[in-house]
């Protein structure tokens, strides 16, 4: 894919937009127009029906950057439904993108019924007991760690629902992701093994079937993702 990170077309002003799923859009004035057009919609459109039915009416907003300096996004739930803000300015595009997807994850969480939860949980256990010891994105893997750093820190309730929401939205972004575009996995002892990557997105997809168009695999050489 083109890496359109240093396009320097400029939008002069931005009002709100409708996205996909009926979601409206919001990006600061400034930002590089392919942003919006190249990378969130088409990110939100992979986003599966049955995945967006879950989650409120969603705002997002793209800002040069947030009033914390270090963090890249945020996500509130209100009465009006989900806002989320994305810090921008000096991000890769596609990093961006990726940023929304995580916190539409983070959402999605918290709304899965108690079956689903408790399946995802042992999921991750057979992972742990498997000694698989790697995770999808950074966040993931430092909630990881924290939760198996000690015997007492293995068994906190808190730690283990910590390491699960972290590791559910970094996957529930990966799906999305798979789905907006065929993807490079990369491979190394920090990272999720490609066994345990496909059968969590095969979860997913059981869960939040892929939209007409769209496809997880591959129709006959596997998993579109390449290892």
């Amino acid at each position: 894919m083109r890496d359109d990170s240093s396009v320097s077309v400029r939008r002069a002003q931005c009002g709100p937009s409708r996205l996909a799923h009926g979601w409206r859009l919001e990006a600061a004035p400034g930002l590089p127009v392919e942003l919006a057009d190249g990378f969130v919609r088409p990110a939100v459109r992979a986003v599966p029906r049955a995945l967006a039915a879950r989650l409120k009416p969603c705002r997002i907003r793209l800002l040069e950057r947030l009033e914390g300096p270090e963090q890249a996004s945020q996500w509130t739930e209100g009465e009006a439904g989900l806002e989320i803000a994305v810090a921008c300015d000096g991000v890769e595009l596609h990093d961006a993108a990726m940023e929304l997807l995580v916190c539409l994850g983070q959402a999605l969480w918290g709304q899965l019924a108690p079956a689903e939860s408790s399946t995802y949980l042992i999921l991750l256990c057979d992972e742990v007991f498997a000694c698989v010891a790697g995770e999808i994105d950074e966040e993931a893997l430092a909630a990881k760690r924290r939760l198996l750093s000690g015997r007492l820190a293995a068994r906190s309730r808190r730690r283990l629902q910590d390491y699960a929401r972290a590791s559910f939205a970094a996957t529930a972004a990966e799906y999305v992701h798979c789905l907006w575009h065929d993807v490079t996995v990369r491979i190394g002892p920090e990272h999720l093994p490609a066994p345990q990557l496909r059968r969590r997105l095969e979860l997913l997809a059981r869960w939040f079937p892929p939209d007409r168009g769209y496809r997880l695999f591959a129709a006959a050489t596997g998993p579109s993702v390449t290892i």
